[in-house]
């Protein structure tokens, strides 16, 4: 049945966030979900058939909300909204975007932007251990140092532990200049990045003097116990089994653990099983853990990234069905 409906009094400033450059936005809800927009002075008229109608006027009105509270429309935005409209999921963009875990130096709030990411802020404060696994661009690392910081402002927890396992991709430790710090500090990189971005470099200099925030490989860990620490460990697909064992033990009295993976992007050596793959078939079903397991309709960096991950998923899939194993990729040849 062709049907028409309008949503009425909306500001000439909402629609041009909604409708994006040259109406770029409108015309990718019309092309996903086959229906016409036209506007008549405050209006947006709807018409197609009365499913497709429906979907679209929930995109437009959960675009709206998002607009009204002062977010400008990504077409990331758009992109997950139109999905989340054709899987009738329960939630919306308005929802997920009244949470906000803090605020970056510069004053903008960091806060979840996808379903999957409110469920792992949710469960990264409800539960003492929590498994954040998905592909790049997910939010994973980002999400969690977030929520460390604020628990560290709030006084919730004395200090920031955040480590990766200093693990070769390609190219060897040995053959960078500069001393030990400096081999590894590459490593490293994407922590102090956010760190930098959430606390102000400042802040984060004073605190890492203080020793109040650490930012160290998985290898220091060995031998300590952590207390009273918010503790991420990123990249933890290159763990081994002992390893994972051996972070997973050092946890102490008020503490919290997030653990940050993509079981996708391993670096070990070819018949290594990787710690986390192990931890996640041990550990699911103790429920003091959370596990969450993100996927490429949580990436929110560029469209193009969503893409990515997806052809490489596909490519995955077909190689595995093809081969009957795990799809693999020459090591040698990884930038």
């Amino acid at each position: 049945m062709h049907v028409l409906r309008t949503i009425d009094n909306v500001a000439a400033e909402s629609m041009k966030n909604i409708f994006g450059g040259l109406d770029s936005n409108l015309k990718k809800i019309e092309r996903s979900l086959q229906v016409e927009v036209t506007v008549r002075n405050d209006s947006i008229r709807i018409e197609g058939e009365e499913g497709r109608v429906s979907r679209a006027a929930e995109v437009l009105k959960s675009l709206l909300e998002l607009s009204e509270r002062g977010n400008s429309i990504t077409e990331q935005n758009v992109d997950y909204a139109i999905a989340l409209s054709m899987e009738n999921a329960s939630g919306s963009l308005s929802e997920i975007d009244r949470d906000v875990v803090c605020h970056t130096v510069s004053g903008k709030p960091v806060k979840p932007k996808t379903l999957g990411q409110k469920k792992y802020v949710d469960a990264m404060r409800e539960k003492m251990i929590v498994f954040g696994v998905g592909p790049a661009g997910t939010g994973k690392t980002y999400l969690a140092i977030a929520m460390a910081v604020q628990a560290f402002k709030n006084n919730e927890v004395d200090r920031i532990i955040l480590t990766r396992p200093a693990i070769e991709a390609g190219e060897k430790l040995g053959y960078l200049p500069g001393d030990l710090q400096s081999k590894i500090d590459p490593y490293l990189r994407p922590l102090y990045d956010a760190l930098f971005q959430i606390m102000g470099s400042e802040s984060f200099q004073h605190n890492m003097e203080k020793g109040t925030i650490e930012v160290a490989p998985l290898a220091y860990m060995r031998g300590r116990t952590l207390d009273n620490a918010y503790i991420i460990l990123d990249e933890a697909q290159n763990t081994t089994p002992s390893q994972m064992k051996m972070f997973l033990t050092r946890i102490g009295f008020n503490s919290k653990c997030i653990v940050t993976g993509d079981r996708t992007q391993k670096d070990l050596p070819s018949g290594t099983e990787s710690g986390l793959d192990l931890a996640l078939r041990i550990l699911r079903k103790i429920n003091e853990i959370g596990i969450i397991e993100l996927t490429n309709r949580d990436v929110v960096r560029h469209p193009l990234v969503q893409k990515i991950v997806e052809a490489y998923e596909q490519y995955e899939s077909t190689h595995k069905n093809s081969t009957g194993g795990r799809a693999r990729y020459d090591r040698s040849n990884r930038k």
